[in-house]
C-alpha cells in the first residue's frame, strides 16, 4: 500500500506540531513553577521553625546553691525537692503557647537528671523518692500526656568529672546521650552548650582545664550517632562544627533585624554573623533566640520581683519570632521543684496576649492586586497570600525581583502591626522591602519602630512582623525592592494589637548608685558608704555592651576602720558575659563603711569596670 507525498506531509506537519505542543506545554510549565533558591531548610529545620516557641526548663543542683554554674563538687544529698511536679511544669509551658520543652537533663555540674549508668553523680545517689526517681522520664511522659515534643540539653562540659579533657571523657559524653536519645521517646532537638572548659571539682583535682571546643569532642561522629537514633532531631551546637541551629550571639531575647537562615558550613561564625546569618552562606543553619523569664537561667529567690514585663515579653517576641527565628524561653523550676507562681502567671499572660494580637487578620477583609504575577496563572495570584494556606503562595514571573502587592481596604482601617512570610522549602530570597500606608489621600512611608541599627526593613524569611504606631488608612502596599530571585511570600497580614501597660519593671533595669566610688588599683574598686551600715548583700551590674572590665572572678571585703577586712564572699559569676545581669552576693550581716571590690579575673581588659553597683543593709 502506497502513501501519497501528501500524506506523508502531513503526518510530518502532525508529529511536529505535537512535538511543539509538547515542548510548549513544558516549558510553560517550568517557567511558572519556581526553582529553588540556594541552601533549603530539610524536613526536620521545617517542622522545627513552625513550632516557633518552646521552653527551656533549668534545674539541677544549682537551683540549691543558688549558683548559675555549679562546680561539681555539690553533693547529690541536696537534691530532695518536696513538691517536684512535671505536670505543673507542662502545664504551665503549654498554657505559656509553648509547643515544646527543652531540658537540661546535665548542666556543667555534672549531676545528671536521670539514673545514669554512667556515673554515680546523679538523681540515684539523692534522697529525692530514695534514689528511686527519674526526672527526665516523668517530664518526657508528662509533655506527651499533653501534646507538647520533648528535647534535651546536655552539657559536654563537666566541672565534677576526673576524666574531662581526656579522650576517654568523650566516649562517656556519648554514652549518656545515647541513654537520652533511646530511653525516653522521640526528641526534637539536642542542645550542646558553648561553655567548655575552665576551672572545676574534676573529681578533686579543683583545677582549671583547657580544651578545644572545636576538636575534642569529635562533633561529627556524635552528629552521626544523633541522626542514626533520633532521625527527626535537630541539632543546635555552639561548641565546634555547625549543627542544624545557631545561637544568636547574645542571650537578651533578640536576632537581628536582618536575618539570613543561611551560614557556611565550615570556618569561624563571628558574632555579627551568629546575629545576621549569612546572606550568601552554603548551609541551611537558623537563628534560635534563647532567653530566660527572669534574669538569670536558674532560680533565684532574689529575682522574684525581677520576671520580665508583659511588655517586655512581647518585645522579645517581635525580636525573635517576628525576625525570621524561634523563641526558647526559660522558666527555671524552684526548689520546691515547681515554677514559680509569678512566672506561671506571666507565661500564660504572654500566651494570651499574643493571641489577642493576632486573632483578627484585617488583611483578609482587603482586595489584593499585585503588580505582576508568575506567567499570569491564578495559582500564584495575590489572593494566595491571605488564603490561609501554608503551601500557596504569589509569585512573580522569573528574573522580577521587584514587585508591589497592594491592599485595599473596604473602608479606612485602624492597624499597627503588619506580617509577611516567605515560602521557604523554596529557600529565602527577599533582601529588602518596603511598606506604606494611603492616609489623607497619600502615601506615607511605615518603619518598624524596634528598630536597632537602623538598616530598614530587609529579610523576611520565615516570619517577619513589622511594628509601627496605630495608623487609620485605606490602602497598604507592600514593594519587595530586592530579592535574590521571584519572591514566593505565602502570607500577609495585617493586626491591631492592644497597648501593653509596663506591669513591673524590665529585667536588668539599671538601679541608681548614691555612693563614691573610686579605684585604688586597675583591678580594685572601694565603694564608700558614707556611713557605717549593715551589709547583707553586695551586687553587681556588669558593662552592658563589652566584654571590657567585665569581672569573672571576685572577692568582696568590707572593713569599718580601713585596717581590719573581713571577706563578705569570693567565687566566680557565672556566665557573666553572654548574660550581663545583675550579680548577687550575699553574706552574713556584717558592719561596714567601705566595701572593697577586687577584680580577681576580668573577661577581657586590663581594668575592672562596672554599669551600676548596690549594696544592700540596713
Amino acid at each position: 500500500m502506497s502513501i501519497s507525498p501528501r500524506k506523508i506531509t502531513l503526518i510530518i506537519l502532525t508529529i511536529i506540531s505535537i512535538f511543539v505542543i509538547q515542548t510548549s506545554c513544558l516549558a510553560q510549565k517550568s517557567s511558572y513553577t519556581p526553582a529553588p533558591c540556594g541552601p533549603l531548610p530539610s524536613p526536620n529545620q521545617l517542622r522545627w521553625q513552625d513550632m516557633e516557641m518552646y521552653a527551656f526548663l533549668h534545674y539541677s543542683l544549682n537551683t540549691y546553691t543558688d549558683q548559675e554554674w555549679g562546680y561539681g563538687n555539690e553533693s547529690p544529698q541536696l537534691f530532695n525537692p518536696q513538691q517536684l511536679d512535671c505536670k505543673q511544669w507542662v502545664t504551665v509551658c503549654k498554657q505559656a503557647g509553648m509547643k515544646g520543652i527543652i531540658f537540661t537533663a546535665k548542666h556543667h555540674c555534672g549531676f545528671c537528671m536521670w539514673p545514669s549508668a554512667y556515673t554515680e553523680y546523679s538523681v540515684k545517689n539523692s534522697p529525692w523518692k530514695n534514689g528511686k526517681g527519674d526526672v527526665v522520664k516523668e517530664l518526657a511522659e508528662a509533655c506527651r500526656k499533653e501534646g507538647l515534643k520533648f528535647a534535651v540539653y546536655l552539657s559536654p562540659w563537666d566541672r565534677e568529672r576526673a576524666d574531662y579533657g581526656k579522650p576517654e571523657y568523650v566516649e562517656y559524653f556519648r554514652n549518656q546521650l545515647r541513654e537520652l536519645l533511646t530511653n525516653y521517646g522521640e526528641i526534637f532537638e539536642v542542645w550542646f552548650d558553648g561553655a567548655n572548659g575552665g576551672n572545676g571539682w574534676y573529681g578533686g583535682a579543683n583545677e582549671t582545664r583547657r580544651i578545644d571546643a572545636k576538636t575534642y569532642y569529635e562533633w561529627q561522629e556524635t552528629f552521626r550517632m544523633i541522626r542514626e537514633l533520633q532521625p527527626n532531631c535537630v541539632i543546635w551546637n555552639d561548641g565546634g562544627d555547625r549543627g542544624d541551629l545557631r545561637w544568636v550571639g547574645n542571650e537578651a531575647g533578640s536576632v537581628g533585624e536582618t536575618n539570613w537562615s543561611l551560614l557556611n558550613q565550615k570556618g569561624d561564625v563571628p558574632g555579627n554573623m551568629l546575629r545576621h546569618g549569612l546572606e550568601n552562606g552554603d548551609s541551611w543553619v537558623a537563628a534560635e533566640t534563647n532567653t530566660s523569664i527572669r534574669p538569670g537561667w536558674f532560680y533565684h529567690q532574689t529575682e522574684n520581683d525581677n520576671v520580665k514585663s508583659l511588655s517586655k515579653l512581647m518585645d522579645t517576641y517581635y525580636k525573635s519570632v517576628g525576625r525570621n527565628s524561634t523563641l526558647l524561653l526559660n522558666f527555671p523550676i524552684a526548689p520546691n521543684g515547681r515554677i514559680h507562681p509569678t512566672d506561671s502567671l506571666r507565661g500564660i499572660a504572654f500566651a494570651k496576649m499574643i493571641q489577642e494580637v493576632f486573632k483578627t487578620d484585617l488583611a483578609k477583609k482587603a482586595k489584593l492586586s499585585a503588580s505582576n504575577v508568575r506567567s499570569g496563572n491564578k495559582r500564584f495570584a495575590a489572593k494566595k497570600a491571605t488564603d490561609g494556606k501554608e503551601s500557596t503562595y504569589w509569585a512573580t514571573d522569573e528574573g522580577v525581583t521587584t514587585a508591589t502587592l497592594t491592599l485595599d481596604f473596604p473602608q479606612p482601617t485602624t492597624f499597627n502591626r503588619f506580617l509577611a512570610e516567605e515560602y521557604i522549602p523554596l529557600g529565602q530570597r527577599v533582601k529588602k522591602f518596603s511598606l506604606e500606608a494611603y492616609i489623607d489621600g497619600e502615601w506615607k512611608s511605615l518603619k518598624d519602630e524596634l528598630s536597632e541599627i537602623g538598616d530598614g526593613l530587609t529579610t523576611i524569611g520565615h516570619r517577619r512582623i513589622i511594628c509601627f504606631p496605630t495608623i487609620t488608612a485605606t490602602k497598604l502596599r507592600f514593594t519587595i525592592l530586592e530579592a535574590k530571585a521571584s519572591p514566593l511570600i505565602s502570607k500577609v497580614g495585617i493586626y491591631l494589637a492592644p497597648h501593653i501597660n509596663h506591669d513591673t519593671p524590665n529585667a536588668g533595669e539599671k538601679h541608681s548608685s548614691n555612693y563614691n566610688i573610686f579605684f585604688g588599683a586597675d583591678k580594685m574598686m572601694f565603694v564608700n558608704l558614707n556611713q557605717e551600715k549593715e551589709v547583707t548583700a553586695f551586687r553587681y551590674l556588669p558593662p552592658q555592651n563589652t566584654r571590657d572590665g567585665v569581672i569573672t572572678r571576685y572577692r568582696i571585703s568590707a572593713t569599718t576602720d580601713w585596717n581590719h577586712w573581713e571577706v563578705l564572699g569570693e567565687g566566680e559569676f557565672s556566665n557573666i558575659v553572654n548574660n550581663p545581669i545583675w550579680q548577687t552576693v550575699r553574706c552574713k550581716p556584717t558592719r561596714a563603711t567601705v566595701i572593697r571590690v577586687e577584680g580577681i579575673e576580668l573577661a577581657k581588659g586590663e581594668r575592672m569596670a562596672f554599669s551600676d553597683i548596690e549594696v544592700v543593709g540596713k
